[in-house]
């Protein structure tokens, strides 16, 4: 369907990563939301599918990293998703366009840097047990002196 918005949909996810216009699929359906009386004649609900197992154009990391992180969405390895907000097919078609290259810049991300672990400062470790010493007193202030006689 070589149209407006199948023409731009080709979009930079990262370096090295460019989703193709030519691999989505697009489907088109009566959406429940706004519209009037036209909301029973258009098409408006957009849902766009990109085959992210089978496609040539992601780079192997990446799609081994992006399988893993959004195994719960897919459907035999088909990303697909949704729009029907809008009143019109060509702003469901961009907003669930936008949808799928965040889920997939998302999904390829790279993962973050492991947390080095830190010891705490001495005056924290200080500060934190002449607290404990304070309350212990505070609390031993209030108990009834036992007779020592028994």
């Amino acid at each position: 369907m070589p149209d407006e918005v199948s023409a731009r949909a080709t979009r930079e996810i990262r370096s090295g990563f460019v989703l193709p216009g030519a691999e989505l699929e697009w489907r088109f359906s009566r959406s429940s939301g706004p519209g009037g009386q036209g909301v029973n004649t258009a098409d408006s609900r957009v849902e766009v599918r990109f085959d992210l197992a089978r496609s040539p154009s992601v780079p192997e990391p990446l799609r081994a990293r992006a399988l893993a992180r959004l195994e719960g969405r897919l459907v035999d390895g088909v990303l697909a998703v949704t729009s029907s907000e809008q009143r019109s097919q060509l702003r469901n078609r961009e907003t669930a366009l936008d949808r799928l290259v965040g889920l997939l810049r998302q999904a390829t991300a790279p993962p973050p840097r492991s947390r080095r672990p830190t010891k705490p400062t001495k005056g924290s470790v200080e500060r934190r047990l002449a607290a404990k010493r304070h309350r212990s007193e505070a609390k031993s202030a209030r108990r009834v002196p036992r007779d020592r006689d028994h």
